[in-house]
């Protein structure tokens, strides 16, 4: 492959047409990647279900995925597109190169030698993440065989980070498509040809997810060395930019980590409870990163460049801020609001749509739907307080939100273990409902850790301009249609039994009555969606 060379200038930093372009991009790539997720969830729910092979396959995942997430994907961003963007728009393309490659280098290095520690110490992890489990022997063969790719898996973060900088949104959230896909491919071939070996096919999925792994990488190199001009490592810790990289990694790192640190604790948690609840969360998390990850994730990742590209004195920089928060969180609200009260009004007719199949029947849907509410709790300020990091970060504030996210994970840690243990042996409730415990308890602590973000923004750039108006609005829309799809479930059960037919009306009238009580209303955002339907805009 040829190479520029490193003096050549950069491809400038585009800036995006139309206002919402990087959040549809983001969008429309997240789309793709999590409805490959979901048929992914689907297969290994119909070859696994809840049983033990597949506690031990999400437990396993754990702690690659965490690593991913410490040291990429919105730590990352975090941390280096606000530096790598700055350097772009004063003209500093070499410069800005340099400190790219020497991260991505950096990462390359200190990403391989802990998955090559975590090869060598999967045992003593399988018993730090698992240790409710009766038997690990599995655990310990899936995160051994898993390590290896969590390496390529942060540097596919890398190039994100790259790519997003250079507002080429769509390729690097479409890109885990591939990583997806090659799961799929695995529980297909494995639970064809190796039916009721549950053990084998958890293994063949561990190796489908490193294979996915190298193929979601490779597909945004090439682009990513065609922006840096070359493709020459570097170890020019010395940098500025790079020293500045740096020095925001680590809080960054702990207060994005917060999260994914909060998830790791509910595995170990829910251990305890079994391998059937570790599975059933491991769907759940399915489910619940869908609108985090497609209305959060998406309209956070477009606007952080955008919050980071701003000039001026302190009052000019607040101003522009408030600009981006002001439609950014009205986004959020509008199309996150609805999706918390559906996983509650019509959980079950979703669950069952995506995942009730083969060993995953009636039951197991049940459990599932019943963990998804108590996630539901924090959905709303989950995605609201990801866009309030997001200014923090723009305004190069890396320890205010590692300060909410600790507060957070204590409050996340210390609920979560009273109600799923101490709690539910004293009152002897469900291990279901200790779950429920554990997910709720993340969702309070998401509502206190956006409340304070909130609170401490004010401060720096005047008032956070969140839509109340609009969220009571949304809220009241949300609970109609949930009424109007719940009813519709239970008539199309009475009728037509089927999974399918009764998913699809409660799904389709909680989707109607809400675009249509909001666009009565009179919201702006209601509106532009509906033109945006095919058969709405041929009526115009």
């Amino acid at each position: 492959m040829r190479v520029a060379d490193e003096n050549r200038p950069m491809p400038e930093v585009p800036r995006p047409r139309r206002r919402l372009g990087g959040a549809l991009a983001v969008g429309a790539g997240i789309l793709l990647s999590r409805i490959a997720g979901l048929v992914r969830g689907r297969a290994v729910a119909h070859y696994l279900g809840l049983e033990a092979a597949a506690g031990a396959y999400n437990a396993a995942l754990r702690i690659p995925n965490l690593l991913q997430n410490l040291l990429g994907e919105g730590v990352l961003s975090a941390s280096f597109i606000p530096v790598y963007v700055r350097l772009m728009a004063e003209g500093k393309h070499e410069e800005a190169s340099r400190v790219a490659r020497t991260v991505g280098t950096l990462l390359a290095l200190v990403a391989s030698l802990l998955a090559l520690l975590g090869v060598l110490a999967a045992e003593p992890l399988a018993a730090i993440i698992a240790p409710g489990f009766k038997s690990r022997e599995l655990t310990v063969s899936l995160v051994r065989i898993l390590f290896p790719g969590t390496a390529v898996l942060v540097m596919s973060a890398w190039c994100l980070g790259v790519l997003n900088s250079h507002r080429k949104f769509f390729l690097s959230y479409a890109a885990p498509v591939l990583w997806n896909v090659a799961i799929i491919a695995a529980a297909i071939v494995a639970g064809r040809r190796l039916a009721g070996h549950d053990d084998d096919i958890a293994i063949w999925l561990a190796w489908g997810a490193v294979i996915g792994s190298g193929a979601q990488f490779l597909i945004q190199l090439p682009t990513v060395l065609a922006l840096l001009g070359s493709a020459r490592p570097s170890l020019e810790v010395r940098d500025p930019g790079v020293r500045t990289t740096l020095h925001a990694f680590l809080p960054v790192l702990l207060g994005r980590g917060s999260a994914q640190v909060s998830s790791y604790i509910d595995t170990i948690l829910s251990s305890y409870l079994g391998e059937a609840m570790v599975a059933a969360m491991g769907y759940v998390q399915t489910l619940y990163t869908l609108p985090v990850s497609l209305f959060g994730t998406a309209i956070s990742a477009a606007e952080l460049p955008e919050m980071s590209s701003a000039t001026g004195d302190a009052n000019e920089r607040a101003e522009h801020l408030r600009r981006r928060l002001a439609s950014g969180l009205r986004r959020v609200v509008f199309l996150v609001v609805p999706s918390a009260v559906a996983f509650v009004a019509i959980g079950g007719p979703i669950v069952a749509l995506l995942f009730q199949s083969g060993k995953f029947g009636p039951d197991e849907t049940e459990v599932v739907w019943l963990i998804l509410c108590g996630s539901s709790i924090g959905l709303v300020s989950g995605t609201q307080g990801r866009l309030l990091s997001s200014a923090f970060y723009a305004l190069s504030d890396t320890r205010t939100p590692f300060y909410a996210s600790l507060i957070r994970f204590t409050i996340t840690g210390v609920a979560g273990y009273l109600l799923a243990l101490p709690l539910r042996h004293a009152f002897g409730y469900s291990t279901t409902w200790g779950a429920f415990g554990l997910t709720a308890s993340a969702g309070l602590a998401a509502w206190v850790e956006f409340l304070l973000l909130k609170h401490w923004l004010t401060r720096r750039i005047g008032a956070v301009p969140v839509p109340g108006k609009l969220g009571m609005g949304a809220l009241a829309a949300a609970i109609l249609a949930g009424a109007a799809g719940f009813g519709v479930a239970h008539l199309a059960t009475s009728l037509y039994p089927r999974t399918l037919v009764v998913s699809l009306a409660a799904i389709a009238t909680f989707g109607a009555v809400y675009l249509g009580t909001m666009s009565i209303a009179g919201v702006q955002e209601a509106g532009a969606f509906t033109r945006r339907l095919p058969f709405l805009r041929r009526r115009r």
